[in-house]
This record gives C-alpha cells, sequence and structure tokens, in this order.
C-alpha cells in the first residue's frame, strides 16, 4: 500500500511544483511579452493564411507566444498574452488551464483568441473569462491550411512550438484581462 501511495504522491507532487515555478520570476517584462507577441504575428502572416486574414478581419484578438503546458494525468498550462483591437495593443491577459485526464508530456505552443464581434471582445475584457472544457482548438501547422470556425464568438488556434504531450484530457482555460 506504501508504494501505490508514493507512486501517486510523487508525479502530484512534482507537477505542483512545475506550476509554481512557472509562475514565479521568470515573468516576462511588458516589452519582452510584446516583443514575443509581435514575433508571433509575424509568424502567423508568414505561414499561417487562413489565421492571417482572421488577424485583419475579426473584432479583436489576444495573442499567448509562451503557453507552456505540463501533465501527468493533472495537468496545467499558463502564459502571459497581448490583446488586440485591430492592430493597437488594448491591453494584457493570463491563461490559466488545470485539467485531468489520461496525459503525460509537456509542450509548448502559442495560442490565439479571435473575437467576431466588438460585443465578444467585450465580454473578454471584462476580465473573468473562461473557455469551457468542450471549446476545440484548431491546430495549425506549418504549410498546412485550415478552417477556423467560431464558437460562441471565439475561435481558438494553436501552433506547436516544441515538446511531446499524449493523451486525452478534460477542462477548461480561465482568462484575466488588464487593461493597458
Amino acid at each position: 500500500m506504501k508504494a501505490l501511495t508514493n507512486n501517486f504522491y510523487k508525479p502530484v507532487f512534482v507537477i505542483v511544483l512545475l506550476l509554481f515555478a512557472s509562475c514565479g520570476s521568470m515573468q516576462n517584462t511588458e516589452d519582452d511579452l510584446r516583443s514575443d507577441a509581435t514575433d508571433a504575428r509575424n509568424e502567423i502572416r508568414q505561414n499561417h493564411t487562413n489565421a492571417a486574414e482572421m488577424l485583419d478581419n475579426s473584432a479583436g484578438y489576444a495573442i499567448f507566444p509562451n503557453v507552456g503546458k505540463g501533465a501527468y494525468v493533472i495537468g496545467g498550462a499558463s502564459g502571459n498574452g497581448v490583446v488586440y483591437q485591430g492592430n493597437n495593443i488594448i491591453g494584457y491577459a493570463d491563461l490559466k488551464q488545470v485539467d485531468i485526464g489520461l496525459q503525460a508530456g509537456g509542450k509548448a505552443f502559442i495560442e490565439v483568441l479571435f473575437f467576431e464581434t466588438d460585443a465578444d471582445l467585450e465580454r473578454f475584457k471584462e476580465g473573468d473569462y473562461e473557455l469551457s472544457a468542450n471549446a476545440s482548438a484548431v491546430i495549425l501547422d506549418k504549410g498546412a491550411s485550415r478552417d477556423i470556425d467560431f464558437q460562441d464568438g471565439v475561435a481558438v488556434v494553436t501552433i506547436p512550438k516544441g515538446g511531446a504531450m499524449a493523451g486525452v484530457s478534460v477542462g477548461g482555460q480561465r482568462f484575466s484581462f488588464q487593461p493597458r
């Protein structure tokens, strides 16, 4: 029984430790975050035609250029982002996710939320925005074109940066917004 208890608590302890470490002193400065978001936006414009059109045609968007996710049964993800209306920065946002399910590994990715209307963007700006567990994201790979559709006023796109993760998880993302 003792071996079973240790086998369960060790991975949970490691994940909690990693989550707390990722939220600490390695926070981006505002300039670093804006620079990373600009780089991510340039990558989208150069390599992902459908998403590039949405940068120009949506009411606004939030770019999270460095989202990290790790999991061993219990998982978590976090990232900081820049929120745009048109091509103007209107604020900053934080992404947090905790989920549970059959999953293991870690990965880094860019995540972009596109808002269909001004009302959808305003809902996000109210501060405590949440994507439900059944929200789906379009995963973009270089050279591949995928349809991007709005669901409840939001379209979510992710672009892998690195890492490997296997499994299925259930969980939603929560966002906070800070005006510029």
